[in-house]
C-alpha cells in the first residue's frame, strides 16, 4: 500500500534494468559549473550499459566535462506510473573496434539525422518504483 512517507513500491535492480530494456526514450540530466541541464534520448541497453548517439553540441560538452550523469525513464497510464532513474559515467566511444561494435547495435537517431558520436553509460546505480494512481486520500 502506498502512504505519504514512502509513495510507490520500490523495485529491484533487475526489475528496473527490465524495464529500461523495454523503452527506448528518457531523459539525460547532466550538470555543469552548478548548472543542470536534461536532454531527451534515445538509447538502447545492452550487456549492462546505456547507449545512446549523438553529434557535436551541448548534450556532447557537457557529458565530456562532467562524466557523471543520470538517465530517467518512465511510463505512465490510466491506473498505474513507473520511474527508473540510472545514475552512471558517461564515456564518448572513440576506438574503432568499439564504434564498430555498437553500429550493430539496434539504435538509429530518433529524428532524421546522422549522429556520428556514440556514447556508453556504465551505471553505478539502477533505482525504480512503481505507483499505482488514483485520487488523493481524504484528511482526517
Amino acid at each position: 500500500m502506498n502512504s505519504d512517507e514512502e509513495p510507490g513500491v520500490v523495485l529491484s535492480r533487475d526489475e528496473a534494468w527490465e524495464l529500461l530494456a523495454d523503452r527506448r526514450f528518457g531523459r539525460l540530466a547532466v550538470s555543469v559549473a552548478h548548472q543542470p541541464d536534461v536532454f531527451p534520448i534515445n538509447f538502447v541497453t545492452s550487456g549492462g550499459k546505456i547507449w545512446i548517439r549523438t553529434n557535436p553540441g551541448t548534450k556532447l560538452a557537457e557529458l565530456t566535462i562532467n562524466a557523471l550523469v543520470a538517465v530517467e525513464v518512465d511510463d505512465v497510464d490510466s491506473a498505474a506510473a513507473w520511474s527508473v532513474v540510472v545514475k552512471g559515467t558517461a564515456r564518448v566511444l572513440e576506438s574503432q573496434t568499439e564504434i564498430d561494435a555498437a553500429d550493430l547495435l539496434p539504435l538509429a537517431p530518433w529524428i532524421p539525422t546522422r549522429k556520428w558520436t556514440y556514447v556508453e553509460i556504465t551505471p553505478a546505480s539502477v533505482s525504480g518504483r512503481r505507483f499505482v494512481l488514483g485520487a488523493e486520500p481524504e484528511r482526517y
